[in-house]
């Protein structure tokens, strides 16, 4: 079968399995505060490293093709009503943990970042790492907006202990960024990365999108030629995800102006192979690295690892996610926090956690989301082990018939690899395991393109 007879055959909407169960198929009610207070007991109790997730949902201007929980405003007075709240948040947490945590990964989501000040950001994150150890290898990151990073942004989040950033960049092309309310230019980008690698930062990620509206290939060449110059050690390479009745913003523009089907493939196939071309491995889905990364190492390693924060060189057992709309993970369950900023505000303020739903894992989750995150780090997966079995993992090995047919899949006794043709379709390929959206299939839209 063609590539191009793939792409039409498997470009349907897919999860994107940052979780299993993804989160349209938790439980309707969410669990008892009680209970998720319980379960994050217990992951610490297995393991005292945390991760922690700070989502920062402020914006001054209205990204249109952006799909993330944010308020639009320039009015700065709401940035430290919300980074109390936040503290308040923390310290819910962290009275209920049964000693001090080892913190192994912290990253500052959004939103945007450095809509916050540096000083309120200071304040925030000093707080936060008084009250915490730090593993003896750990990796703070933060999301950085090209156009409101400043060097003291920089300067303060480095003496905190930063070492990375993640800079939306997106397009390099004017009429690209313009037609996305995307305030930056390539000036912008360059100065954020040079000021960044002159104050020691260790690891640059580059987030670019194929998909948007105008681009061609042309576009895609220019973006990974100017990449090529700055050489940032990581690049996330995201498929744009057209969903505008979740995000209506993304009616700014036509279906007209979109690349879809073959042209947006083609644009994926290109990047990929720029990419690769300029020294970059690829790691998992949508994800590259220069070798000398941590990131890139620990693929190589066998413990590379996924979670609601993307791809990431460590495995915690509790992943604690504070600020509006932030999901937590404690393994065997997750929370999500309430998504409006000034109900989440009151309910921390009540001296309550802010959870609007949630999901706790059964067994048979637990089996399945293993052999998905397996499958989304290493396109591999096996379960000699009882334990590592079930009948719904069966049920999903069966569906597989078609993906074997097609080369995307080798099944063998106890075990499923993916092979190279299956890498874009690694979405379509976890799906076949998803034993709860098997069970109950969605009558409308609710998830993106796989490609």
């Amino acid at each position: 079968m063609t590539q191009q007879q793939l792409l039409e055959k498997y470009n349907v909407p897919v999860p994107r399995y940052t979780s299993y169960p993804t989160v349209p198929y938790w439980n309707e009610t969410p669990p008892a505060e009680k209970a998720w207070k319980q379960k994050v007991v217990q992951a610490f109790q297995r393991q005292n490293e945390i991760s922690l997730y700070l989502h920062l949902p402020f914006c001054e201007a209205l990204c249109t093709y952006c799909g993330c929980n944010k308020r639009i405003t320039k009015n700065h007075a709401v940035e430290s009503p919300y980074i109390e709240a936040v503290l308040k948040e923390w310290r819910l947490y962290r009275d209920l943990l049964p000693g001090k945590p080892v913190l192994r990964e912290l990253h500052l989501g959004g939103g945007t970042p450095t809509f916050f000040s540096p000083q309120n950001l200071h304040h925030l994150l000093s707080a936060i790492l008084e009250d915490v150890d730090l593993a003896e290898q750990y990796e703070f990151g933060f999301e950085a907006h090209p156009g409101t990073t400043s060097p003291e942004h920089l300067q303060v989040l480095r003496e905190l202990g930063f070492t990375r950033l993640s800079i939306g960049i997106q397009d390099f092309a004017p009429e690209i960024l313009a037609i996305i309310n995307r305030k930056q230019t390539f000036e912008d980008v360059v100065q954020v990365t040079k000021r960044a690698r002159e104050l020691g930062y260790e690891s640059i990620n580059y987030d670019l999108i194929f998909g948007l509206p105008l681009q061609t290939k042309a576009h895609v060449i220019d973006t990974v030629k100017k990449v090529k110059a700055l050489l940032p050690e990581r690049i996330a390479f995201y498929s744009y995800a057209h969903v505008p009745w979740i995000s209506p913003s993304q009616r700014a523009y036509s279906e007209a102006d979109l690349p879809t089907g073959e042209e947006k493939r083609e644009l994926y196939e290109l990047g990929c192979e720029l990419l690769e071309e300029a020294g970059y491995i690829e790691i998992g889905m949508d994800h590259f690295a220069l070798p000398k990364d941590s990131l890139c190492q620990a693929m190589e390693a066998g413990h590379l690892h996924r979670n609601f924060m993307g791809y990431t060189p460590f495995n915690t057992e509790l992943n604690l996610a504070l600020g509006a709309s932030s999901i937590s993970d404690s393994w065997d369950g997750y929370i999500q926090n309430e998504k409006k900023i000034e109900r989440y505000q009151e309910i921390v303020d009540s001296g309550r956690l802010p959870i609007i739903k949630g999901h706790l894992l059964s067994g048979e989750d637990e089996i399945l989301r293993h052999h998905i995150l397996n499958l989304m780090c290493r396109h591999e997966t096996s379960w000699q082990q009882e334990e590592q079995q079930c009948a719904a993992l069966y049920a999903g090995i069966a569906r597989m018939d078609e993906l074997e047919r097609d080369g995307l899949v080798k099944r063998e006794p106890y075990r499923l690899t993916v092979e190279p043709a299956g890498y874009p379709f690694i979405r379509n390929i976890a799906l076949a395991l998803d034993a709860r959206y098997w069970r109950r299939k969605p009558e409308g839209a609710l998830f993106s393109q796989s490609v």
